[in-house]
Parts: structure tokens; sequence; C-alpha cells
């Protein structure tokens, strides 16, 4: 009896612990995801790293190599994009400034639209083409919105950074101790679920690794192929346009609305075949990468429907975030490999009666070719003609 109540005290006693300390972290819970999935998606890239001959079985140095180059893949872009956007900045305020004295005339392509190209640039002259009414069309500028909205985005891009900068310190940690990590892991869950348990851990880290390499991989190649078709096509920052284009596509099929966009913007400025070309162009990669390869890369490796992993993806988006990409797509494995035991657990009993009978079959055919088979007399094969 005392010891099944020190057992419960210890229960109850860890439970609590494990609330408070949820409540402290709870801050920092999204970034510690975070970290986990780079971990585990870049684990056999860092295990061959500790292989090289350079800095063989030196796991700090590892560690902190491949932390500091996971780093710069993600700031380099964003920085260079930062620096793009400050100087598109730099340039509409001064387009803005010339506009609030002499007004903003109407571009080319807008008359050329078929069927509303009149009324689109009548409202255009109505709104912005002369100084009075684009001063007062643009008067909400010289107001403090706009300075309310610089100064939230640059608070949030400061927070932002030193969020991703915190994840980077835990991803080192866990670099450093995954090893251990992991074994703690798969023996908690050994103890609480038994060998299940092993098995659903190790199925949920293969359908993260395959998630990653499915959304990241394949937008990266949409936005590389992408970025070429831009680059053909005319438009101006094509490196730019596909680095965007790539961001998208990790969301399936909202890579359309990019190109798409891009397409529109060709057509109307009276580049019909550039435009015209780069969506069909655009459509055959997103149809191709979408239905075949990511399917692929995502459901084959962890056996998990594509429609479970798109509805995956949406849930876990709308739910979770950007952070619910991943995460979708592992809980729609983790809760079909549960299905399937649960299924073949049902399945079960008929298999064992069916073998038994087999068995008990096989038992008794083995008795009979054992046993004596007396000699029948004449008499039983009469049949009575």
């Amino acid at each position: 009896m005392t010891n099944t109540m020190e057992v419960k005290a210890r229960l109850i006693g860890g439970f609590i612990l494990l609330l408070l300390g949820s409540w402290v972290l709870h801050s920092f819970l999204a970034l510690l995801v975070w970290a986990v999935v780079l971990a585990i998606t870049t684990w056999p890239i860092y295990q061959r790293l500790l292989a090289s001959n350079e800095i063989h079985g030196k796991v700090t140095w590892g560690a902190l190599l491949l932390t500091l180059l996971i780093g710069a893949l993600i700031l380099v872009p964003l920085g260079y994009g930062l620096s793009r956007l400050l100087n598109e900045a730099q340039s509409l305020g001064q387009i803005l400034t010339e506009a609030q004295n002499v007004g903003i005339p109407p571009p080319v392509w807008l008359e050329t639209i078929p069927m509303i190209g009149n009324w689109a640039k009548d409202t255009w002259m109505n709104a912005l083409g002369n100084p009075v009414v684009a001063n007062e069309s643009l008067h909400w500028l010289g107001t403090g919105s706009a300075i309310t909205y610089t100064k939230d985005f640059a608070s949030q891009l400061l927070h932002r950074f030193f969020g991703f900068l915190l994840t980077l310190l835990v991803l080192f940690f866990v670099y450093q101790h995954g090893t251990g990590l992991s074994q703690y892991v798969l023996a908690t869950n050994r103890k609480l679920f038994g060998e299940t348990g092993v098995r659903y851990a190790i199925h949920a880290t293969a359908a993260v690794r395959a998630t990653v390499n499915g959304l990241v991989l394949v937008g990266l190649g949409e936005g590389l192929l992408l970025g070429v078709g831009y680059a053909l096509a005319g438009l101006s920052h094509p490196a730019m346009l596909g680095a965007l284009t790539g961001v998208f596509a990790m969301i399936p099929f909202a890579a359309k609305l990019i190109f798409g966009a891009c397409s529109l913007v060709l057509i109307a400025e009276g580049h019909m075949a550039a435009g015209s070309s780069l969506f069909v162009f655009g459509v055959v990669v997103i149809l191709l990468a979408d239905n075949y390869v990511r399917p692929r890369l995502i459901g084959g490796a962890v056996k998990l429907p594509f429609i479970w992993t798109l509805l995956g993806i949406f849930g876990g988006l709308e739910n979770f975030g950007l952070l619910g990409l991943f995460l979708g797509p592992t809980l729609m494995a983790v809760l079909i490999s549960i299905w399937r035991d649960w299924v073949a657990d049902m399945d079960k009993p008929k298999t064992i009666a069916w073998v038994e009978d087999a068995e008990n079959g096989a038992a008794q055919e083995v008795i009979t070719e054992v046993e004596p088979i007396p000699s029948p007399s004449p008499t039983e094969f009469d049949d009575g003609q």
C-alpha cells in the first residue's frame, strides 16, 4: 500500500513539475520545436560530418560548423531580400514625393487591358492622376500610420531575429547531445508504451525528415526552375521572384499566386507570348512537383497517402502556423500507423483461429498417415449392382 502511494505521489509531482516547466517555456516552445525539426532533418548530414577526416569525432566543432552553416543558409537570403526591400522602399518614397507634386500618370499597358482598359485608366486618373487627388489619396502616409507600421515591422523583425538566434543555440546543443537525447526518448517510449511506442517514435522521426525533404527541397526546386523562367521571360529581379516562389512553393499549389501574377503583368504590358509561356511552364512545373515528386518524397517514405499528407499540411498550417507544415503530416503519419496497427490487431484472432485450424488439420492428417489403414473387404466397395 505504501509503495502504491509513493508511486502515485511521484506521478502527481512529476505531472505538476511538467506543467510548471511548460508554463515557464511556453513562449519558447515553438522555437524549441523548430530546433528539434532542424536537428532531425539534418542529423544524417551531421553524422557524415562527424565521420569525415577533418573533424572525425569532434562533436563540438561539428555541431558548431553545421549550426553556423544552417544559420548562413537562412540569414543570407533573408538579408539580401531585406536590403532589396529597403532599396525599393527608398525608390517608392521618391515616387510618392513626386506624385504629391505632379501626380502619378497611368501606365501605358493599363489602357490595353481588354474590356476594362478605359475604365481602369479613368479610375487611375481619378485616384492618382493629378497632384490634388494624389495628395488626398496618399494623405495617410503623412499621418502617424506609416510611422506606426514601420515601428511595428522593425519590432517584429528584431523579435524574429533573436528568436532565430535562440533556435540556433538550441540546435547546437541538440547536435551535441542528440545521441543521448534520442536514447532517453526511446527508453521513455518503451517504458510507457512498450516496443510499439518505440516504433511510433521512429516513424514520427521518418515522417518529419520526409516532410521537410518533400516541402523544402521541392519548393527550392520549383523556385529555381521558375526563377530561370522569370529571367527568360524578361522580368526584373528574377532571383528575388524565384526565391519568393520557392518560399510559397513549400505550401502545395501556393506558388501559382506568384508566377500567375507575373504572367498577368507580362500580358498586361503587351508581352503576350512571354506571359503565356511563363504561365504554361509554371503550371507544368507545379503539377509535376506537387502531384508526382512531392508525394513520393513525403508519402513514399512513411507510406502515407498523399491526400492525408495534403490535409495534414493545410490543417497544420492553419493551427500551428508555418511550423504546422511539418507537424501536420507527422501527426497524420503516426495516426495512420496507429490505425493500421489497430486493424491488424482486429484481424489477429481470425488469423490465429485459421492457423490453429490449419495446424489441427495437419496434425490430423499426420495421425491418419501414421495409423495403419485396414484393408477393405470386397463388400465395402460393392455398389449393390
